[in-house]
């Protein structure tokens, strides 16, 4: 099963949606993230996925357009802007919108909070997968 996650920066939600499903899924998916407007990966995402047990500090910030010629069986959008910019992937099977709160600009308590949103997010959809 291969899935792309998306948001505007692909710098907090979508990586955190990317660390977590990577963790729970296992060798049962593929994950990427991708962003509309990449803005790199914020350091403040990584220590609160750190906490968690869960090391994202490899990830890279890429542009949606990066994957366009890959077949998604799932396509989740975890932001409005995403959701309206979200193009038409080859083959793509299910698109899924669930937004969240962006923490960015926030202090790290929002950070946590967001993450925590998207961690039950996230192991609902790896139990139902």
């Amino acid at each position: 099963m291969k899935i792309l996650i998306l948001c505007t920066g692909n710098s907090c939600r979508s990586q955190m949606a990317h660390g977590y499903l990577a963790h729970f899924l296992g060798d049962h998916a593929e994950v990427y993230s991708a962003g509309t407007h990449p803005s790199g990966v914020n350091p403040n995402t990584i220590v609160v996925m750190n906490k968690d047990g869960v090391d994202i500090s490899g990830h890279t910030s890429n542009h949606m357009d990066e994957y366009v010629d890959i077949h998604f069986d799932f396509v989740i959008t975890v932001c409005d802007n995403a959701k309206e910019s979200c193009p038409v992937y080859p083959g793509e099977g299910k698109t899924i919108h669930h937004s969240f709160p962006d923490p960015h600009g926030h202090d790290l308590d929002e950070y946590f909070r967001v993450r925590d949103m998207i961690r039950l997010y996230c192991k609902g959809f790896a139990d139902r997968s």
